[in-house]
């Protein structure tokens, strides 16, 4: 197992990069429950259960826990991408051996002993590596585990990258209630994606938070506005 080497400058200075990199990619962010969830954070420990299904993930909950939570944050992720990446352990990620059991269990026990005070929180994506977003979500034992051990509550997250008939793509965020040690944590989490397929692509979708909006560029809409002027002539 790698532990977490966070520094808390290097922190700030990711979290920009990862505020910046999501700001600039899609065109609309929205989120329902961030506000009960940083009730739930400011009362005590949190581990956060999320599906995983792209490269955005990691900077999602980065911006999200630390950026808009204000949390110490940590992460579970696989020890052969943390190697080759080692800078998310400066930011709270720390490393497990998926393949061996025993380096699971130092994992899973890790884990639980950073979850003892309020403000910090320990994000897991029980999938294992990143998985198709139109399949069933097939969890690994390691999340239920840490919530035996740490008796924190046990917070569902869900996400959505979905193109629309806009320039830019959007992100859609689903943060559900606490729910006790023993759920069955793929419902829980299978309950927030089936919360944004209920309403994305509306206008007003009930109980979410625009986060951010941005228009097409400058340079976007006056190409657009030349083309369809030119194209009169031809």
């Amino acid at each position: 197992m790698i532990p977490a080497t966070p520094v808390r400058w290097f922190i700030r200075l990711f979290t920009w990069h990862a505020r910046s990199r999501l700001f600039g990619t899609f065109g609309r962010i929205r989120i329902a429950g961030l506000d009960a969830l940083a009730d739930t954070v400011a009362a005590g420990p949190v581990l956060v259960v999320a599906n995983h299904t792209t490269w955005w993930d990691p900077l999602v909950a980065l911006w999200l826990a630390h950026g808009e939570l204000r949390a110490e944050a940590f992460a579970m992720m696989d020890a052969s991408n943390l190697r080759r990446l080692p800078f998310f352990g400066k930011v709270g990620a720390f490393g497990v051996d998926l393949a061996d059991r025993r380096d699971g269990a130092r994992a899973i026990r890790y884990a639980a002993k950073l979850l003892d005070r309020p403000r910090r929180i320990v994000w897991i994506y029980p999938e294992g590596r990143e998985r198709s977003p139109f399949g069933p979500l097939e969890l690994r034992p390691g999340a239920a585990a840490v919530a035996r051990l740490s008796r924190a509550p046990i917070v569902p997250l869900a996400s959505r990258f979905v193109f629309t008939a806009e320039e830019k793509p959007e992100l859609w965020i689903a943060i559900g209630p606490p729910v006790l040690e023993g759920s069955d944590l793929a419902d829980a989490i299978g309950r927030q994606l089936a919360r944004i397929d209920a309403v994305w692509g509306k206008e007003d979708p009930a109980g979410f938070v625009l986060a951010h909006r941005s228009a097409p560029g400058t340079v976007a809409r006056l190409a657009e506005r030349l083309l369809a002027f030119f194209s009169r002539f031809f």
